[in-house]
C-alpha cells in the first residue's frame, strides 16, 4: 500500500489570512445570480467577474474573450499544483507512481467530474448550434471550462487561492484515484490487438455547422465487424465517442455484434 501524509499543505501565514478573506467575500449585487452560485459552489469569489465570464464562454460565440487562452494558462496552473499536493502528500513514492497519480487527476475525465458537480453545462455559454449538439456535456468541452475557471482564479487572485480551491475540489480523489482511466481508442486497440486483428481504422464521413462550431462524424471499423459513427465537436471528440460505442458494442455479454461480409 502506498505511504501517504494526511496532512493539508501549509500555506505561510500571511498568505493563508489573504485567502480567507477573498474566498469568503459577499458577492457582488451586480453579479448574476447564476454566477454568485456558481462561485458559492466553486469556494471563490472573484474581484474581476469578467474572469470568470471568460472562462465560461465558448468559442462558439463568436468573440474573442473566450476561455481558450485562460484554458491554457489553467493547465499549467492546475499541473503544478496537483504535482505539489503529491509531493507533500505522498513523500515515499517514486516519480513513476507520483506520475500516474498526477496524470489521473489531471485528466480529461476527472476535469469533467468536477465541472459537472459544479454544474458548469448550466452557465457556460455557447452557440445554439454547440448546445443542439450536446456541447455543454462532452467531457472536453467541460474539462476545457474547468481548466480555463483555474486561470481565470490565477489572474484574479494568484496561486495561493487556485492551491486552495484544487485541493478542496479534488478533495479524497487526490488519494483514491491513482491510475488514468484508458483512453477508448487505446482500449479498442488493445481489444483487436488480442485477437490479432489489425488496428481500428477511422474515417469521417460528414461534416456540418459553421466554421467556428463544426460538427464531424467519424466512422470507426475493426475487419471484420461493422463500423459504428459518433459525432463530436472535434474529429478527436468524434472518433473517442465512436471507439466507446464500438469497444461496448463488442464487449457487452448479449451484444448482437456481427462480423461484417
Amino acid at each position: 500500500m502506498a505511504s501517504r501524509v494526511n496532512a493539508k499543505i501549509s500555506l505561510r501565514p500571511q498568505e493563508s489570512t489573504m485567502a480567507d478573506t477573498q474566498t469568503t467575500n459577499p458577492p457582488n449585487d451586480d453579479v448574476p445570480l447564476a454566477l454568485s452560485i456558481f462561485q458559492d459552489r466553486l469556494g471563490y469569489h472573484f474581484k474581476e467577474i469578467k474572469q470568470l465570464t471568460h472562462a465560461l464562454t465558448h468559442a462558439s460565440i463568436g468573440t474573442e474573450e473566450n476561455y481558450e487562452r485562460l484554458e491554457f494558462l489553467g493547465d499549467r496552473v492546475l499541473g503544478l499544483v496537483i504535482a505539489e499536493i503529491l509531493y507533500r502528500c505522498f513523500p515515499y513514492e517514486n516519480e513513476g507512481n507520483l506520475a500516474r497519480r498526477h496524470s489521473a487527476l489531471a485528466c480529461t475525465e476527472t476535469l469533467a467530474a468536477i465541472a459537472q458537480s459544479l454544474q458548469i453545462p448550466d452557465i457556460v455559454k455557447m452557440s445554439a448550434a454547440e448546445k443542439a449538439s450536446g456541447g455543454s456535456f462532452q467531457a472536453n468541452l467541460l474539462a476545457d471550462c474547468m481548466e480555463a475557471v483555474i486561470g481565470a482564479i490565477f489572474l484574479d487572485g494568484g496561486y495561493i487561492h487556485c492551491q486552495e480551491v484544487i485541493t478542496a475540489l479534488w478533495g479524497d480523489k487526490i488519494y483514491t484515484i491513482k491510475q488514468p482511466p484508458v483512453d477508448p481508442k487505446t482500449a479498442l486497440q488493445e481489444w483487436a490487438q488480442a485477437r490479432k486483428l489489425p488496428p481500428p481504422t477511422y474515417e469521417m464521413t460528414a461534416r456540418s455547422g459553421p466554421d467556428h462550431a463544426p460538427i464531424f462524424k467519424i466512422s470507426v471499423t475493426i475487419e471484420g465487424f461493422e463500423p459504428m459513427t459518433a459525432e463530436g465537436s472535434s474529429k478527436r471528440a468524434a472518433e473517442k465517442r465512436a471507439a466507446a460505442e464500438l469497444l461496448d458494442h463488442l464487449t457487452t455479454p448479449d451484444s448482437t455484434a456481427t462480423k461484417s461480409t
